[in-house]
């Protein structure tokens, strides 16, 4: 077994079966193994990042069932039974789903280590239903820490998905944008 200290024992071990991105996965794990810990280490989805493991910075930030869940602060076996969802599972074909392309757009990321943590509670809240305001958006996303770039194009990112998303404009819930989106530039730093 990968990723266990050598002082763990087998009978310390508890089988977990769950549904990661789609995909059923049933292991053997250490009772007090973070979900974090579980998902990069034995699952190799390093796309879930860890930060400060206190659950202050958001960035561990993954759904359990549909919502959003600070991977540093739950227990891989209490998974059992539930559905995960990491940051892996937005794009689509390998291209950049349309809330990654909306953060891509509208340059909400720079280092981009908080970037899974933001994606992922915004999706969590579109599992919410309707269409939050811009100041509800910065509400929910206050869990996640950003030391780059001062949140203004993060939540028009979020804002701007939540304008062109189909399903919503179909049911009439789409916001009007309440900024501005900048023009595409062609290069450089802003």
């Amino acid at each position: 077994m990968t990723g266990l200290p050598p002082d763990v024992r087998r009978e310390e071990l508890v089988e977990t079966t769950t549904t990661v991105n789609g995909e059923l996965v049933t292991v053997a794990v250490p009772a007090r193994l973070h979900v974090a810990d579980f998902l990069r280490q034995h699952l190799g989805l390093t796309g879930t990042h860890v930060g400060c493991e206190q659950g202050a910075c958001g960035m561990c930030t993954v759904m359990v069932d549909g919502e959003a869940v600070k991977s540093c602060l739950m227990f891989a076996v209490q998974l059992d039974g539930r559905n995960v969802q990491t940051v892996e599972s937005l794009a689509e074909d390998d291209r950049l789903s349309p809330l990654q392309q909306a953060f891509k757009d509208e340059h909400a990321l720079q280092c981009g280590f908080c970037s899974p943590g933001f994606l992922m509670t915004a999706t969590a809240l579109a599992n919410q239903g309707g269409c939050p305001s811009r100041e509800e958006i910065r509400e929910e996303i206050a869990g996640v820490l950003c030391r780059c770039t001062g949140y203004e194009n993060i939540v028009t990112a979020i804002e701007r998905w939540f304008a062109e998303s189909p399903q919503r404009a179909a049911d009439g819930d789409a916001p009007e944008l309440t900024t501005p989106t900048r023009p595409a530039t062609t290069g450089g730093r802003r």
